[in-house]
């Protein structure tokens, strides 16, 4: 009998019968003298389930494979990926893609980074430095990745802080440390669905994303859309605030908008000054109710209201000659104007405020003020001193 593995690679696949031999070569050669098995979770239609077989049967490492029959993929990849870790032989599970855009070489590090400690997740980072999301394609493919990471990133800003690719398919994951029973894996992005469900220690290693080698991409539209919903499900609470928030202030500029042209000011300068007047409204509200658990560790009170402000009249300084060209050139009111401009800007406007105006501050920041603090104590401290020997001064000249 083979000894218990100390490391289970968890593969999701679908129609990668091509890949299969060379990917198990590549991570038994990358994993020789440690412990380990594959475990693929198979959701193919082809030969992929008889092509894993029949590799198993040669293969230097324990290789076993459960396919999931049509009806039987529940969560899509996702899923798959939750079933493996439940069936997992190990406790330390190393989820990668069958495609072989994942190095297997960097299985090795992945694993000695956990083993040095003080962390459940080490994830493999198309955007850190050092790493290369090259294999994503074309530029848009890569922009829009880049677009929907950092909206997720601002969804949930305390849970994904210091991690630079939240939806990576790449990762070592305790699974100890996860509840796989809470989760609600919907498609892709089963790493983002582990990491915002509990609270773990994360570590980053960059990673050369490759290009695919055989078969086709799984992402499509439809499951572009189905991931949207997701995340909508995973972050209602903040975002469904701010948005609450700023459709209050879309209405409001709307309102101010309306009275002011009825009075006869001119447009833009309706314009402007609804804009102003939502700006800090919504500032005021969003502290107060939306980002109101990250505040005490962000920049302080008025460097956050400054950075809004200045963001927003920056933003409202483009959108308003946008608008005011929409009016001139479409010929459409200046209400409907402002209300398509103002829902354009939302997300750039969570976006910003979640990543950057309460960003949590660095070490250096924190000891930054935590010196300056102690510096005013000490000088509070002095002047009470000095204070007290002024009155003990007075008493004995006064005897």
């Amino acid at each position: 009998m083979r000894p218990a593995p100390e490391v289970t690679i968890v593969i999701p696949t679908r129609d990668e019968s091509p890949n299969v031999a060379p990917l198990v070569a590549q991570i038994a050669g990358a994993l020789a003298g440690r412990r380990a098995e594959i475990l693929f979770v198979d959701d193919s239609d082809d030969d992929t389930p008889a092509e894993i077989a029949r590799v198993a049967a040669s293969a230097p490492l324990p290789v076993r494979v459960l396919h999931r029959a049509r009806g039987e993929r529940a969560g899509g990849l996702g899923g798959a990926v939750t079933r493996g870790l439940a069936l997992a032989a190990a406790d330390v599970c190393i989820v990668m893609d069958g495609d072989l855009q994942h190095p297997p070489s960097l299985l090795p590090e992945l694993l000695e980074r956990y083993e040095r400690g003080g962390v459940d997740v080490v994830l493999a980072s198309r955007y850190m430095h050092g790493g290369d999301g090259e294999g994503l394609g074309t530029r848009l493919r890569a922009a829009v990745s880049r677009v929907s990471t950092a909206v997720t990133k601002a969804m949930f800003p305390v849970r994904l802080h210091g991690v630079s690719d939240p939806m990576t398919g790449f990762f070592l994951v305790d699974r100890r440390r996860v509840d796989l029973a809470a989760l609600r894996p919907n498609g892709f992005k089963i790493l983002l669905e582990i990491l915002v469900r509990g609270e773990h220690r994360t570590a980053e290693l960059p990673m050369r994303f490759d290009r695919r080698r055989d078969g086709i991409s799984k992402a499509t539209l439809r499951q572009g859309g189905a991931f949207l919903a997701h995340l909508g499900r995973l972050r209602f609470g903040k975002m469904s605030l701010f948005a609450l928030i700023g459709a209050g202030g879309a209405v409001a500029n709307i309102g101010i908008v309306w009275a002011l042209t009825s009075l006869g000011v001119d447009y833009l300068w309706a314009a402007i000054a609804g804009a102003e007047i939502t700006i800090v409204a919504n500032f005021l509200l969003q502290e107060r109710f939306v980002f109101a658990d990250m505040r005490d560790q962000a920049a302080g009170f008025g460097r956050r209201f400054a950075t809004s402000f200045t963001f927003n009249n920056v933003e409202a300084a483009i959108r308003i000659p946008v608008m005011a060209l929409m009016v001139e050139t479409w010929h459409i009111s200046s209400v409907l104007a402002t209300a398509i401009t103002l829902a354009v800007a939302f997300l750039a406007r969570f976006v910003f405020h979640s990543l950057v105006v309460y960003r949590p501050r660095r070490p250096a920041e924190l000891a930054a003020d935590t010196g300056a603090l102690r510096i005013l104590n000490d000088m509070d401290d002095r002047r009470e001193r000095e204070r007290m020997d002024d009155i003990v001064g007075e008493r004995r000249e006064n005897r």
